[in-house]
């Protein structure tokens, strides 16, 4: 299990954590740009045919549409066609919280859990949005000494400018609170594997380091998570850990304390104890 990092992306990502902010094109042509998007927040512009997935919610369009994407909230998108274009913008959170106004706007619908991240747009409302886009991308290319809060405001336009216009009608019926924060925490949890490395260690361990992440009460949570599937929060988190450890234990090479660390033990003894605990067995039992 070697870890296969992609060159361009590990540069996209490290150009938009340096500078906290990237805009571009979208181009049917182009090979696009891949970035980490556990990290990044999004706004895209596209026309086109996609699929989009988001938290528990899919969405298919085949007009123009504006994007949110949120860090904290699973998404990915499929396109269903040859021919897309638009723009995208991906920053980080602490670039655009350096305005004092824009808390208020990433805990808007537009990004929230549960909220709308997709509006359908007229042909007027895509041109509009359009034009903001390429002012952002023209601006970040200059040696401007105020150009960072230049683009802040554009992102602020685009935002208020979303925030006017209303949710399409056959918009998905969302599911219930519960169900929602329930599907957005187990993806999450698989998310994290298989682990790859061990110099990228489990970083969501416990209950209480999803609750956070996802900026909900822990006992919010528990009792979405036990109400929709049974069980509590933390017997998922404890049965996928096991299940990896058994994975790492009898399919790689890895030495017993690389695997403690790889799954977020600061001690192997404190591994050892763990799964025996869990499993009965001791980890070396595993071993081929």
């Amino acid at each position: 299990m070697n870890k296969q990092v992609n060159g361009t992306s590990s540069d996209f990502n490290t150009e938009i954590k340096l500078k906290g902010f990237k805009a571009y094109e979208v181009d049917s042509n182009a090979s696009g740009h891949k970035y980490s998007r556990k990290d990044f927040y999004k706004i895209s512009l596209t026309s086109g045919k996609y699929l989009f997935h988001y938290a528990d919610r899919s969405f298919e369009t085949d007009e123009p549409i504006l994007f949110f994407g949120n860090p904290r909230i699973p998404y990915s998108c499929e396109v269903l066609a040859p021919t897309q274009d638009g723009y995208a913008c991906i920053f980080t959170e602490e670039f655009l919280k350096l305005s004092e106004r824009s808390e208020s706007l990433l805990q808007s619908p537009l990004f929230k859990i549960g909220g709308t991240p997709i509006l359908k747009l007229s042909k007027e409302q895509e041109n509009s949005i359009a034009s903001i886009f390429q002012k952002m991308i023209s601006e970040q290319d200059t040696s401007y000494a105020f150009k960072d809060e230049m683009i802040r405001n554009y992102i602020h336009l685009i935002i208020h400018e979303a925030l006017k216009l209303q949710p399409s009608e056959d918009s998905p019926k969302e599911k219930n609170a519960a169900q929602r924060i329930t599907s957005i925490f187990l993806e999450l949890l698989e998310r994290q594997f298989p682990i790859e490395s061990t110099e990228h260690p489990l970083q969501l361990k416990t209950a209480q380091d999803f609750a956070s992440y996802l900026s909900v009460h822990t006992n919010y949570l528990n009792r979405s998570v036990k109400e929709i599937t049974g069980k509590p929060t933390t017997a998922h988190i404890t049965e996928r850990i096991i299940n990896e450890s058994k994975a790492l234990l009898q399919h790689t090479d890895w030495n017993i304390a690389d695997i403690a660390y790889a799954l977020g033990f600061e001690y192997p003894t404190y591994f050892n104890n763990y799964f025996k605990r869990i499993t009965g067995t001791n980890p070396k039992s595993l071993r081929p």
